[in-house]
């Protein structure tokens, strides 16, 4: 059954716009929660994240669902109020396979995500498999898209998001200065195709349920710095909403944009928010500061980072073809990247020990005002916490997440 929030959004009736936090990790989720309680709080897994193969997680949909609804229960929230989302659900985690292998593997993940429930499913078909271009013309990426829709609709009907003019997942490689924003008359064109293709499949019903459509407003970040959202050049863009009604726009790589910019594309029509990379940037920015705080109360050597650096370098498949460059200029980005791949490493065992490591050196202990002020000042000058270890774990995440939240509301922080 589609959340009502969902549906009351695209049309205009809930709220602006709603975060998507894009994350596996437990503390991340759980700031979401937190901060989320009494209202509807959006989550999402991407197809490399989560299939029915386990993906990078390890987790089905059905895991996941159980992960997140374990932590609502610590949390106290109410899962009437969570919205679980599928984020490019599509053929390109079997992208190497043949076209007819990759779609019936994504048809079995579809499937699997509208069974365990999620309500929210962004419909990406855009990349070709084996044999084909990089990128489908429009017409065959709406027709995948409709037969993955027809999937869907067998088992639970759901709220859709189309569109795949989205920037590099994890953000850019290289430096970037400036970026195309969608053509209004391409959007257009998008919504056209596939409510065609929607048709021809006998789901006209079902995409009176499309919500959304993915745009690039012109927001990005690259490894080292982060193009901020110029409301002039996405002017003709956010005019072509009034032309497509019951839809809202869903940005991508809005990570590390101020609080105005993101109102701006709130009251733009970019009604979706998606943020993934910056709550783990944030947790790792933490995580390292607390390392160095335990270092100077104990006398010993900071531990985390020599611990991460180890991991990343023994299993290097989640970044070394994402971060070019010298030796020195990799070891920088490893851990310091605007694009956090990181994150992929938290939840293994070597990561998560180092990370209850640090926890542990500092306990309880009030930390002295002077050292929070040294190592994680952005948080302490905010007075979001007590300064102690876990508290300001939490807070380092959880003020990136109310930053989302009053940005959605319109209201200014």
């Amino acid at each position: 059954m589609t959340h009502p929030a969902l549906l009351d959004l695209a049309q205009g009736r809930y709220r602006r716009g709603i975060p998507s936090i894009c994350s596996a990790h437990p503390r991340v989720i759980a700031a979401a929660l937190r901060l989320g309680r009494g209202g509807p709080v959006l989550i999402e897994a991407t197809c490399n994240q989560v299939n029915q193969e386990g993906g990078y997680t390890g987790m089905t949909p059905t895991d996941f669902r159980r992960f997140v609804e374990g932590i609502a229960a610590v949390e106290g929230f109410d899962t009437a109020d969570l919205i679980l989302g599928g984020d490019h659900l599509g053929p390109n985690p079997w992208k190497h396979l043949s076209a007819e292998a990759a779609m019936a593997r994504a048809e079995a993940m579809v499937a699997a995500y509208a069974a365990a429930g999620f309500t929210k499913i962004h419909l990406d078909c855009s990349m070709g498999c084996a044999g084909e271009p990089e990128a489908l013309p429009d017409e065959v990426t709406a027709t995948r898209a409709a037969r993955l829709a027809k999937v869907a609709e067998a088992h639970g009907a759901a709220a859709y998001v189309i569109g795949t003019e989205v920037p590099i997942p994890g953000g850019a490689l290289h430096h970037v200065d400036t970026l195309a924003v969608t053509d209004p008359k391409a959007a257009a064109q998008t919504v056209e195709d596939h409510r065609a293709a929607f048709a021809k499949a006998g789901l006209a019903s079902a995409f009176d349920r499309v919500i959304g459509l993915v745009v690039q407003p012109g927001v990005e970040f690259g490894n080292s710095n982060v193009i901020p959202y110029a409301p002039d050049k996405a002017r003709a863009l956010s005019e072509s909403l009034k032309a497509l009604p019951g839809l809202v726009f869903e940005a991508h790589s809005t990570d590390y944009q101020s609080e105005e910019a993101l109102r701006a594309l709130v009251t733009d029509g970019f009604a979706i928010l998606k943020v993934g990379p910056w709550l783990t940037f944030a947790l790792r920015e933490a995580l390292y500061g607390l390392d160095l705080i335990a270092a100077e109360l104990d006398g010993q050597p900071p531990r985390v980072q020599a611990a991460m650096e180890a991991l990343m370098l023994s299993d290097p498949k989640h970044w070394a073809k994402y971060y070019p460059g010298s030796a020195q200029e990799q070891r920088l980005m490893r851990h310091y990247s605007y694009s956090d791949r990181i994150r992929y490493y938290w939840t293994q065992a070597p990561a998560a020990q180092a990370a209850e490591a640090v926890l542990q050196r500092l306990g309880e202990r009030i930390i002295p005002e002077t050292l929070v002020s040294q190592h994680l000042g952005a948080v302490w000058a905010e007075g979001l916490c007590a300064p102690t270890a876990s508290g300001l774990l939490d807070a380092a995440v959880g003020r990136v997440v109310a930053l989302y939240n009053r940005a959605a509301q319109g209201a200014v922080g």
